[in-house]
């Protein structure tokens, strides 16, 4: 099997690493944080671009896609899990939801390339 899908969605989060990367000031601004707290949330987005990048150039090892894919939906759940615990109040929805659409995403690929 090739897994065309979950190779798609591991560009496309290879794609986004790439950017938090070049601009990792993209997650605070998006939860309007200054000072300490935009300093430890751009930590937190390189620290989640190095976890991409690894994980989606596994889908392009040749027989390693379905874990690429599975390696991604549980590191989407947990980010959901842990930021949804940790984030701002008025920020949970924005900080569950966007993981939780990649998770589903990332599922729904490897669950149609399984077929």
């Amino acid at each position: 099997m090739s897994y065309p899908l979950t190779k798609t969605m591991a560009a496309l989060t290879a794609g986004y690493a790439v950017f938090a990367v070049v601009r990792p000031r993209h997650m605070a601004s998006a939860l309007d944080e200054h000072g300490a707290a935009a300093r430890a949330t751009d930590r937190l987005a390189l620290t989640y671009a190095v976890r991409d990048l690894s994980t989606s150039a596994l889908a392009f090892v040749p027989g390693l896609a379905p874990l690429a894919g599975v390696l991604r939906i549980t590191g989407d759940l947990g980010d959901a899990a842990i930021l949804g615990a940790t984030g701002p109040g008025s920020e949970r929805a924005k900080l569950v939801g966007v993981p939780l659409v990649w998770a589903a995403l990332n599922t729904a690929a490897l669950a149609i390339d399984r077929r």
